[in-house]
């Protein structure tokens, strides 16, 4: 008497959805994610993250070529 059926569940989403909007939801679901990924980089400290930094010459793909872009000044 006392527990929760997966209809009252699915009845207490289906609230949920209707007032919040399935929109917010994901935005909300995409912050969470975000502050959890952040959380876990700071407990994993910064001697321990790894280097993302290749030098070109140690490049295994050859056929990329490195661009600079210059921005055109409309008068």
């Amino acid at each position: 008497m006392g527990g929760l059926s997966i209809w009252h569940w699915l009845i207490v989403l289906l609230v949920v959805v209707l007032v919040f909007g399935t929109k917010k939801l994901g935005n909300m679901g995409g912050d969470i994610g975000k502050a959890v990924k952040g959380f876990k980089d700071g407990v994993r400290g910064e001697d321990e993250k790894p280097t993302a930094v290749v030098p070109p010459s140690q490049v295994a793909d050859k056929t990329t070529i490195d661009v600079e872009a210059k921005e055109k000044n409309k008068l």
